[in-house]
């Protein structure tokens, strides 16, 4: 091993100490009594409004570069041979003009279940109060829906501290399938509610969750009281 490779490899190495001495692991656990997402109940398997889901993951930052790493968990129940969503994402932030920008790629995985697999590149900008998020399929399958490739997916959302520890909350969701995906409507998905923080990183959110197009998407559509309870560790 020459000096000059060493030397190299050293420099690199101390070149790359502030950024490690900032880096950041986080992480969060949470139980809810539905999971939702986009608007649609990830348990089929009942159809009472009250289906608990575990949750959790974590995040890694390295430091003041912007990159991110991540993942996040959730027990689901409407796939076969499957109990578990598993998601990895990665992406970079960073401002300007006065907007927080975020753009990734992340993969929904749903192992023993392949065909639901699906990975969106996105895109998200905030401002103040307001976060504005487009998510575009890349992969050939959304959600097992066979040709979703290009589907996509606008959310709006609001979050304001309203008084000490309480933050206001509401999102409204478009989901446009592909051209490709025949005999699927396009829906609109919202949230209305908020969470009250308790300190430590423990907190309990409480909002109305549902989605139009009841009348072809059925009960996963319904209206539901979502309550969670999160710590972030």
């Amino acid at each position: 091993m020459s000096r000059a490779w060493m030397k190299t490899v050293g420099v690199a190495f101390i070149a790359a100490l502030p950024m490690l001495a900032s880096a950041q692991l986080t992480a969060n656990v949470s139980v809810t009594s539905n999971y939702k997402f986009r608007g649609q109940d990830q348990d089929t398997g009942r159809t009472k409004a009250f289906k608990p889901a575990l949750q959790g993951g974590f995040d890694y930052s390295f430091g003041e570069t912007g990159w991110y790493v991540g993942n996040w968990n959730s027990s689901v129940n409407w796939l076969p041979n499957n109990s578990l969503e598993s998601d990895f994402y990665g992406g970079y932030k960073f401002e300007g003009g006065g907007i927080a920008w975020d753009l990734g790629a992340l993969t929904y995985v749903y192992p023993g279940a392949s065909d639901a697999n699906t990975t969106e590149l996105y895109l998200g900008a905030g401002f103040g109060p307001l976060t504005a998020k487009y998510s575009h399929t890349v992969s050939k399958k959304y959600f097992g829906t066979a040709e979703g490739r290009n589907t996509g997916y606008f959310n709006l959302a609001f979050a304001q501290e309203v008084m000490p520890k309480v933050t206001l909350k509401a999102a409204v969701g478009y989901t446009r399938f592909s051209s490709d995906v025949e005999g699927v409507p396009n829906y609109v998905d919202y949230s209305v509610g908020g969470a009250y923080d308790f300190g430590d990183g423990l907190s309990l959110g409480a909002a109305v969750v549902g989605a139009n197009k009841k009348n072809f998407f059925g009960d996963i559509n319904k209206n539901r009281f979502v309550v969670t309870l999160t710590k972030a560790l």
